[in-house]
């Protein structure tokens, strides 16, 4: 029997999308926030379409959960696409003052055009957009200087739109995760689940640790589970390494053995690795070993 797809689609989100769009007709610049892991799963397809000719700075938060090299080849690939992509670390504040200058820069030449007109110049007016948890409230927070949003490891925290005024140069619309009402994309969906961007009601534990395993594999990284659980992959499959991760390690509960192998992703513990390279590069993703201090 085959398993349910990966689908998640909640009634905030789509409630939100619609008073977003709304608001769009206000707004001078987006800030679209992705997941440097996942840069294209995390990709929503109608932005652009939302976003027409408005200017527009392309955020990948979590610089600090890939390698430096895959950055490199992150970067190259974006501007070979016309596209100057601004990475961050939102949560340790990292890479805030480049995200606030794109803004004031893209400001600049809507203020200009108001000029042209004979109209009086006024705040920079923007919005953050992106999936669910790929870390939009921690940069709003960042970009304030102040906690004042809710941020948590989990999607869904931000639930409604307001307006936050930043400095007298920027004010700032926080905007709950958007996410595609269909997940067409299922390679796509799970990666969003692995990374946590999508709901956990969404998806069984055990299918996307397996998932990752073969992931990891595939991407020739998976002497990362060696080094975390002293337990190589050899010829198992994602579904039996998990199964003989929780003999060894967690009394047979494969379901215990899929959430800590999760999460350890999650949080690090298995190093700085990212689950896409750019589409032309076949080159295997490296790891960097960054274990946070226990």
């Amino acid at each position: 029997m085959s398993t349910p797809p990966i689908q998640w689609y909640p009634g905030h989100i789509a409630k939100a999308e619609k008073s977003l769009q709304a608001q769009l007709k206000r707004v001078d610049v987006v800030l679209e926030v992705r997941d440097a892991r996942i840069p294209l799963a995390t990709a929503h397809p109608q932005i652009q379409q939302w976003i027409g000719s408005k200017e527009r700075v392309l955020v990948l938060n979590r610089v600090d959960m890939i390698s430096s090299h895959t950055r490199q080849q992150w970067i190259e690939w974006f501007r070979s696409q016309s596209e100057e992509p601004y990475f961050t670390d939102a949560q340790h504040g990292k890479g805030i003052e480049a995200i606030i200058k794109a803004a004031q820069t893209a400001g600049e030449k809507m203020n200009q055009r108001r000029r042209d007109r004979g109209m009086l110049p006024r705040p920079v007016r923007a919005v953050v957009m992106g999936f669910p948890n790929v870390g939009k409230s921690a940069l709003i927070n960042r970009l304030l200087k102040r906690r004042v949003v809710d941020s948590a490891r989990r999607a869904g925290v931000t639930k409604a739109l307001r307006w936050i005024r930043i400095s007298d140069q920027i004010e700032l619309l926080d905007a709950p995760g958007v996410l595609p009402s269909k997940l067409t994309n299922q390679d796509a969906a799970f990666k969003l689940a692995i990374c946590d961007d999508i709901g956990e009601a969404a998806y069984d534990n055990q299918r996307v640790a397996a998932m990752l395993v073969d992931l990891l594999k595939q991407n020739q990284v998976e002497a990362a589970l060696h080094s975390r659980y002293d337990l190589a992959m050899g010829e198992l499959t994602g579904e039996a390494y998990l199964h003989q991760l929780a003999a060894d390690r967690y009394q047979n509960d494969v379901e215990r053995s899929a959430r800590q192998l999760l999460n350890d992703f999650r949080v690090g513990q298995l190093g700085a690795i990212a689950l896409e390279l750019p589409p032309t590069n076949s080159e295997p993703i490296r790891v960097e070993h960054q274990y946070p201090e226990a």
